[in-house]
């Protein structure tokens, strides 16, 4: 739940970057924003991995 809540985070600070970059026009806002969904792909990468590997645990 960890990385989860990890996830929420990165989304909450992505999204006034997104805001700055799509309403305004910032060019820097943007960079961040890629960025920012960079760390997302990964973490929800990791989350995926951690839900198949306890999911066959049992098996």
């Amino acid at each position: 739940m960890e990385k989860f809540n990890s996830l929420k985070e990165l989304i909450a600070h992505a999204e006034s970057d997104a805001a700055s970059f799509y309403e305004k026009g910032n060019k820097a806002a943007g960079t961040r924003l890629r960025n920012a969904m960079q760390q997302l792909k990964v973490v929800a990468t990791e989350i995926r991995k951690e839900v198949s590997d306890k999911k066959n645990e049992g098996k």
